[in-house]
């Protein structure tokens, strides 16, 4: 019996309860799925970004309910040390911190004109000069990333910071976004990650679609 229960909502849609699936898989918590539908207003709220409060997705363990994807990952580093959810150097603790943080807060253009769907692939997709400025940066943290780290994941080790830039790499596929060598590499090892291969046919094996998100803009 798992002693830790993960609510998570559509794993074709969700950026927010892939980050904390995967923190939750990398951390190696037992833990039980439970998936609320999209149709729920909450989990449609959290999908469409029409809710300033994400309560999806949502770990309970050993009497604690943590529902920001931030609180999870603090939370399962203090919980399962061993697992590396964060850097070792303390400089690059704080540098791991960070990009999370931002990838946490900001990016808002990146996600309204760029929707997870790991179902669809738009070829030649035309990207809105704001959300390139978002795609821009993301590139730039990457390669500053990998350039200390020397690779392959941002800080060597597969940590935190690869599990919350992962829905990230779900767009930049999706929407057909070019990248230069080093960071294409980055990203096809995300996507070839066995969680990720396991989330992804997952997410193409479910029957609902969201209309307001199957529009090729």
């Amino acid at each position: 019996m798992a002693k830790a229960t993960l609510t998570i909502s559509s794993k074709n849609y969700s950026s927010w309860s892939l980050r904390g699936w995967l923190l939750a898989r990398f951390s190696g918590l037992e833990f039980e799925e439970v998936v609320t539908a999209p149709d729920d207003p909450s989990a449609r709220a959290e999908i469409l970004l029409l809710s300033p409060t994400i309560l999806v997705p949502c770990l309970r363990h050993d009497g604690a309910t943590i529902w920001d994807t931030l609180a999870i990952a603090e939370y399962l580093n203090e919980a399962m040390p061993q697992a590396g959810l964060l850097p070792a150097d303390r400089i690059h603790r704080a540098h791991c911190r960070s990009i999370c943080g931002e990838i946490h807060s900001g990016f808002t253009t990146l996600r309204a004109s760029l929707p997870v769907n790991l179902k669809a692939h738009f070829p030649g997709f035309k990207i809105w000069s704001r959300a390139q400025a978002d795609i821009d940066r993301v590139g730039t943290i990457w390669r500053e990333c990998l350039a200390r780290s020397g690779g392959p994941f941002l800080f060597g080790e597969r940590c935190m910071a690869d599990a919350m830039y992962a829905p990230v790499v779900t767009r930049f596929a999706t929407y057909d976004v070019k990248l230069e060598p080093r960071l294409e590499a980055y990203a096809d090892l995300i996507m070839a990650m066995p969680e990720m291969q396991e989330w992804i046919a997952a997410a193409k094996a479910e029957p609902e679609e969201i209309e307001e998100l199957e529009v090729e803009y």
